[in-house]
């Protein structure tokens, strides 16, 4: 049978029993998850949250066109986009920074409406598709405004991932995009 020393028994024994520093080995353990559940809470809250300015600024904007604002100043197609994207930064300043992206398209009465994904297959983001087309004066078209902000993300890297746009890679963004619709009465 080994001989132990009673000293280094005894200081074996006080350690067991002193809990100094428990409750930082404890926090070291759970800190990580905990912080990561916080961080991606976080995001994903402002997430919504810029998706719903967006939405509020697109519905506020397209405004203008219903009632004609825009179109009655006298401007080109290309000075009228300008000012309606001008418009649309100015309402998200707070919390984005331009560009956004706005497509504008009318649809004739009675003609189905067709909404194409900006996101192609690969995952990547195709803004040449985008159009600021205002229906003639006088006609009873629908006119569909939409906006695009491409949101960059930062949690990704602790296994939390709400990308849509560069999936998987550093440069991960989630799409927000805000809808408006209305009917042009004569």
């Amino acid at each position: 049978m080994p001989q132990f020393d009673v000293s280094a028994i005894r200081a074996w024994r006080r350690f067991r029993r002193n809990r100094r520093g428990s409750a930082a080995v404890e926090f070291a353990l759970v800190a990580p998850v905990f912080f990561a559940l916080l961080f991606a809470i976080i995001e994903t809250s402002m997430v919504f949250f810029g998706d719903q300015m967006l939405e509020t600024a697109i519905q506020d904007a397209g405004r203008q066109l219903y009632t004609h604002q825009l179109q009655d100043t006298g401007l080109s197609t290309s000075q009228m986009q300008a000012q309606f994207k001008t418009d649309v930064c100015n309402r998200v300043a707070i919390l984005f920074a331009c560009p956004i992206d706005t497509d504008v398209r009318f649809y004739p009465e009675g003609t189905p409406i067709a909404i194409s994904d900006p996101i192609d297959a690969s995952g990547n983001y195709d803004n040449s598709g985008l159009t600021f087309l205002l229906p003639p004066s006088g006609s009873n078209a629908t006119v569909v405004v939409r906006g695009f902000y491409q949101w960059p993300l930062f949690v990704t890297g602790l296994g939390y991932n709400i990308a849509n746009i560069g999936r998987g890679s550093t440069n991960s963004k989630r799409l927000l995009t805000a809808t408006t619709a209305f009917h042009v009465e004569p």
